[in-house]
């Protein structure tokens, strides 16, 4: 097997996917699987997803089973998954389990062909409506589960069926209590009950397909990044920047001593910021804390620091830029 946990970034990302050798066995991945089978077990039910590595976290229609992403079966992936994405999707125990619980709620729904039955259909919606490219939630809505975050289950009436039944799926989690007087709350009881009712069905499908094995993936990591890169609207931050360094300095700048960090800044002023900027636009807040998010990750990125009694004015001038730049290109939109 090729040794290629010591190459240099550069020397890795020229490798394609294929040439990785990565397995289930042993990872942390595979002790998340067996802690699933368990809970499985517990709630009375019977089936058992299958798994495969790939380049993504998917389930596919009329497959009983989970892609997992590469990248969380190797420290040194991950290392450059959080380097060139800037997080690690699945990357502590938490949120591997939340993952693997909201893919194994669309994985059951292909054994059991559940997508065309009345309740589901009435309760959580048609299937076949168009997964859109982007969505733009209501936070405060409680017609929907909280599951994965960014309020995912308002995405697609697919991905409202699987945040339920990941809810439900939970262990610990008293649902009946959390979400009393939601109208989650009715959804998750209709989950309740087509689970309950699996206990004496057969599997509809029992097939063991893999889609888009990694083995089989000729695509180089470096296209993988500049790929997703460019989907999750990472690829160019020359606006941004612009902004950040009409009023932030480099570190090391003359004249000014005991800088501290803008990131730093930006988030402990993160709600008069945001609360300013969104009164001032007629704006959601929650829109406005994503520019600041995006700003105090890339002022971190670039090493930017304030001068000693920096003035929040100039900052506010330069968050109400940047928030009318991604309003207007959608960025406040959440990518699917």
């Amino acid at each position: 097997m090729l040794r290629w946990s010591q190459l240099s970034d550069r020397e890795l990302l020229g490798l394609s996917l294929s040439q990785l050798g990565l397995s289930l066995d042993g990872s942390p991945v595979a002790q998340g699987v067996s802690q699933l089978y368990r809970e499985l077990a517990r709630k009375g039910l019977s089936f058992r997803p299958h798994f495969w590595i790939s380049d993504e976290w998917f389930c596919p229609d009329g497959i009983p089973g989970i892609s997992v992403p590469f990248f969380l079966f190797h420290p040194r992936l991950r290392e450059l998954e959080r380097r060139y994405i800037g997080y690690v999707e699945g990357g502590t125990h938490e949120w591997l389990m939340k993952l693997l619980r909201h893919e194994t709620g669309h994985a059951i729904e292909n054994a059991y062909d559940l997508r065309r039955g009345p309740r589901r259909v009435e309760v959580f919606g048609d299937t076949n409506t168009p997964y859109p490219d982007s969505y733009s939630p209501l936070p405060h809505s409680r017609r929907y589960v909280r599951h994965l975050g960014d309020h995912y289950a308002q995405s697609h009436p697919d991905e409202d069926f699987a945040e339920t039944f990941a809810v439900w799926m939970t262990p610990g989690l008293n649902w009946q209590v959390k979400y009393q007087g939601w109208g989650a709350l009715h959804k998750l009881k209709v989950m309740d009950r087509i689970m309950r009712s699996l206990k004496s069905q057969r599997q509809v499908r029992t097939n063991r397909f893999r889609q888009d094995p990694i083995e089989r993936n000729r695509q180089t990591l470096g296209q993988y990044y500049q790929h997703k890169r460019r989907k999750l609207g990472l690829s160019s931050t020359k606006g941004m920047d612009k902004n950040l360094n009409s009023v932030f300095y480099k570190s090391g700048t003359k004249g000014i001593h005991d800088g501290r960090a803008a990131a730093a800044f930006l988030t402990q002023n993160r709600r008069k910021i945001t609360r300013e900027i969104a009164l001032g636009l007629g704006e959601y807040q929650y829109r406005v804390e994503r520019v600041v998010a995006r700003l105090s990750k890339r002022a971190g990125e670039l090493g930017l620091i304030v001068r000693p009694h920096q003035k929040l004015g100039p900052v506010l001038d330069v968050v109400a830029a940047q928030a009318l730049e991604d309003l207007e290109r959608k960025r406040h939109h959440i990518v699917l």
